[in-house]
């Protein structure tokens, strides 16, 4: 799908989609006099989403897309309009729009623009590898009225980094292996100028990776811990450490899953999808930050090898972890990864995982949970993640819980008192591996997966977080 800008509609577009707010009114600039009586006996009225497709006298077609009120249009107004519009397109090969002429004052209009390709190119996602007929979008080519040439192509490549992080999560657990996925970065760091290391089974041995080998054991896919290295021209705005979890099929290991809980448990490497998507599209994009990604990847399964509940680890920073529930084996491959960061001596860690169940019953599938020990990075991403459309809420680290962590014979155990604030207990582990470096931790287990279609969202892996992680790169500040 190519994007271009024009001053005005060009004659050759198939589909014109033009906005209409709620009540019928349509803004200045929209292009074209909508019959707006005939709107009302549709039974349309502009709410947000809403589409009716009307023939033109040429022969074109053109659809009112609803955007909601005037006051209430926002950036993602513009990426779910401009979903809804594709979906309206039919079988059209080019379209054209004038969304921008619905944006009030107070919004950028290169950011809603970048939006309009986003939500245009994610709605026209599709992971057909295994179908024997692909339906797809037939749209090659979008012309937006008034959109700047730059954010056009910008949203294309984030549009672009998201999809690649679907596919990944997407892929059949048997096909996405530890292995194939460190094959996948090798060739990602070829394409895009990255620096990787990719260490074995044999390396994370011997580098103190206790906690990611011990999650490995029951498997016989071997385990492999990916960093990639970016590296700005110029003048860098600091340096970022960003950690995924990359459990590429999560069994629970001897603490076994039921039949159901396993379905979409290829969905446990999101947050390293998420990752190495990012990681793919910053020379593109420019940004003018460091970022050092590091992924540690394996299955979790309960093979004759197995770590067993009572099993002692010790992680790459040299804390002893008594695993009582290993199903909670993310925050335990994190931990050697989040040590390494620390290692590097970052000027901040993200990490991003489908942690806990606990955080879709707190928060449910729209919204990630955020911890930090730095208000000032927290404040950066929650700002990253308003202006990217991916919505967050800050939960708390209750020093009043880290007794809940204390192990008889370790220094920490993997688990707290069942039921009881798993998702905050769970970062009260994590912030034992981050040393004094400021971090947020980011527990994707909701939204790194939709149950169904929803505007730009296809059901499926949904690639949450790199778009928040992109717009945060892009303006990154040190923490104070």
């Amino acid at each position: 799908m190519n994007f271009s800008t024009a001053r005005q509609v060009p004659d050759d577009a198939q589909v014109l989609g033009v906005p209409v707010f709620a009540g019928r009114t349509m803004p200045d600039g929209a292009g074209v006099d909508l019959d707006l009586d005939y709107l009302a006996r549709r039974k349309f009225d502009g709410k947000a989403g809403q589409v009716l497709a009307l023939a033109a006298d040429d022969g074109s077609t053109v659809v009112a897309v609803g955007v909601g009120e005037p006051a209430k249009v926002t950036v993602d107004s513009m990426r779910r309009a401009a979903a809804a519009l594709l979906g309206a397109a039919g079988d059209a090969t080019s379209i054209a729009t004038t969304l921008l002429a619905a944006i009030p004052p107070s919004i950028d209009k290169k950011a809603a623009a970048q939006a309009i390709a986003e939500g245009m190119a994610l709605a026209a996602y599709r992971f057909t590898t295994y179908k024997s007929e692909a339906d797809r979008p037939s749209v090659e080519t979008v012309t937006v009225v008034g959109g700047g040439q730059a954010a056009l192509d910008r949203g294309a490549r984030v549009a672009e980094a998201v999809a690649l992080a679907r596919d990944l999560v997407n892929e059949p657990a048997g096909a996405m292996t530890p292995t194939r996925l460190a094959e996948l970065a090798t060739e990602i760091a070829e394409r895009e100028g990255l620096t990787i290391n990719v260490l074995d089974e044999v390396a994370i041995e011997n580098e103190g990776l206790g906690a990611l080998r011990g999650v490995s054991l029951g498997s016989d896919e071997p385990p492999r811990l990916i960093e990639l290295v970016y590296e700005p021209a110029g003048r860098s705005r600091g340096t970022v450490a960003l950690v995924g979890k990359g459990i590429t099929f999560d069994s629970g290991g001897l603490s076994l899953k039921t039949a159901d809980g396993m379905m979409t448990m290829k969905t446990d490497m999101a947050g390293g999808a998420a990752v190495l998507a990012t990681m793919a599209a910053l020379p593109a994009l420019g940004i003018k930050t460091k970022v050092i990604g590091l992924i540690p990847t394996t299955e979790n399964m309960p093979g004759g090898k197995a770590i067993k509940p009572g099993d002692v680890l010790k992680a790459r920073n040299g804390k002893t972890i008594e695993v009582l529930n290993t199903d909670a084996e993310g925050r335990l491959v994190l931990a050697d990864g989040l040590s390494l960061a620390v290692e590097a001596k970052p000027d901040a860690i993200i990490d991003l995982a489908t942690l806990t169940g606990a955080q879709v019953v707190a928060l449910g599938r729209r919204i990630a949970g955020l911890m930090a020990t730095n208000d000032s990075l927290l404040e950066q991403v929650e700002v990253a993640a308003d202006k990217a459309g991916e919505p967050v809420w800050e939960l708390p680290l209750p020093d009043i819980y880290r007794k809940d962590i204390d192990s008889e014979i370790a220094d920490v155990k993997n688990i707290g008192r069942p039921g009881q604030a798993g998702t905050l207990i769970a970062g009260l582990f994590l912030r034992e591996f981050t040393g004094d470096v400021p971090w947020v931790h980011m527990d994707i287990a909701g939204p790194a997966r939709s149950d169904e279609d929803d505007a730009y969202l296809r059901k499926g892996g949904t690639g949450f977080g790199v778009r928040t992680l992109l717009e945060l790169l892009t303006s990154f500040t040190r923490p104070s």
